[in-house]
Order: C-alpha cells, then structure tokens, then sequence
C-alpha cells in the first residue's frame, strides 16, 4: 500500500520523536552517572573534597568532645588518605591528610604519637614538593608547627630554627592569614618572646573571615584571646 504524503510525514514525526526521547534518556542516564558533567565541575572534585575534609576537621576540632576526638581523627585520617590516592599529585589533599594525621597525633601523645607526627611530616614535605603555595602556603606552616611541637633529638625531630624558618615562609605567602599568624604569635610565646607575639596575635585576631571556614575561624578567635589573655597575666 502506498502511503499518502500526510501518512508518511505522521510517520517520519513519529520516528523522529522517538529518537529525540531516546536521545534525551540517553543524555538523562549519562548526566546520572556524571559523565556529561562540565569541566568545571569535575575539575572541583579535589576541591570539594578539600572542603569537606576541612569541615570534617573542624567539627572534631572545636565541637567535639575530648574523650571521642582521638578516634574520630583516626576516622578522619582514613578518609582523608583515600582522598590523597584519588588525586594523587595534588598537594592541597596532603596538606590535609597532614593536618588529620598531626591532629590525631596530638590527641593521641606517647611514642605513638611522634610516628603520627613524621608521618605528618612526610606528607607535607611530599605537599610542597608538588607547590608550596597551594592553601596559601598551609604545608610550610603546618610542617613549622610540628618542628616546634615535637620534641628535638635524640627523641624527635623538632628544630625551633626550622619551625622558625618556615612559618615566617608561610607569613611571606599569607601576611594576613589567621593561621600564620596565630601559629607564630605561638612559637613566639614557646620561646620566650611574648612582647613579639603579641603583634602576631592582634594580626591574627585581625584576620578576614574565611569563606566557609566559621566554625575554624570562631575557635581560632578564642584560642587567640586565651593567648593574649595569657601574656597580659604574666
């Protein structure tokens, strides 16, 4: 039978319906498995995951109750390591897994602890290595706090000249920055420079809020005022 003009035009529609909907199922299942996602919205996957490492950490930090902190840094540490493996070659999730694992090992204290503490060490090491001012400079600060925390030999490795060194490398990258600031306005009180830090610490309570860091930034403002409280006393 032969199909009239109206018939075969009904018929090409159809057809061609048929393979828009498929393409749009097709289109809806590949956007479900994240295969149509922008470019730049797989390239914020480290970020994200940065980001939610930081929350993460502050929440144990600063809201968490002493006696649960020490596990839920071991937790923590775990998840952090897997998003490392997962963007090998880029600094910032080392910077963090360093600043977990640092963490854990404070909560933690003993000879166990300094295994947690070079270990933290090798990640911010491994962190600069890649690019020493990804997080605004972090590694070098946080690799300073820990040559200043941990015990010098023939314990550890703690070295005031190197805790020295590299904070003021991090205050050269972020001048204005909270952490920077506050962690030497610390070291400076550690080694008997209380008038210096005081300067340090005024800075740090000075600092810009950080986007999406309120939790950090409401305990680091208390942590400051504790510390300048403490040299006023004196």
């Amino acid at each position: 039978m032969t199909i009239s003009a109206p018939a075969s035009a009904f018929h090409s529609a159809l057809a061609l319906s048929r393979r828009q909907l498929m393409a749009a199922f097709t289109v809806a299942a590949l956007s479900a498995c994240g295969a149509l996602l922008p470019l730049s919205a797989q390239a914020a996957t480290v970020e994200e995951s940065v980001l939610e490492l930081q929350h993460d950490w502050e929440v144990v930090k600063y809201q968490t109750a002493g006696s649960e902190r020490e596990k839920r840094y071991e937790a923590l540490a775990d998840k952090a390591h897997k998003i490392s493996e997962a963007h090998a070659g880029r600094a910032e999730p080392l910077i963090w897994e360093g600043i977990i694992v640092a963490s854990w090992a404070g909560e933690k204290g003993g000879l166990g602890a300094l295994s947690l503490a070079k270990k933290a060490k090798a990640m911010y090491e491994a962190s600069i290595a890649i690019d020493a001012s990804a997080l605004d400079g972090s590694a070098y600060n946080s690799l300073g706090v820990l040559y200043y925390k941990v015990p010098g030999w023939p314990i550890g490795f703690g070295d005031k000249d190197k805790a020295r060194d590299l904070i003021q490398k991090a205050l050269a990258i972020n001048p204005k920055g909270i952490d920077p600031n506050y962690f030497y306005g610390e070291f400076l009180i550690e080694t008997k420079h209380p008038e210096e830090a005081v300067t340090y610490l005024e800075r740090a309570q000075q600092a810009p809020p950080r986007p999406g860091r309120q939790i950090a930034d409401v305990g680091r403002r208390e942590e400051i005022r504790v510390l300048l409280e403490k040299i006023k006393s004196r």
